[in-house]
């Protein structure tokens, strides 16, 4: 699925766990995404709503 076979030990770095060559390496590139996206929905939904100015 990921083409060529490729020696998993040429990978250094943040490459060798976020690379388009391997099956590990895509996974943890979408369980990232899907993280962020999650974070940013949480944010969104739990951040404290803005209070109206009370006239007196």
């Amino acid at each position: 699925m990921a083409g060529e076979p490729v020696d998993e030990s040429q990978f250094t770095g943040l490459s060798k766990h976020f690379n388009s060559w391997t099956n590990y390496g895509r996974r943890n590139v979408s369980l990232a995404t899907l993280s962020l996206v999650g974070v940013g929905i949480l944010y969104l939904v739990l951040k404290p709503k803005k209070q109206k100015a009370v006239k007196t």
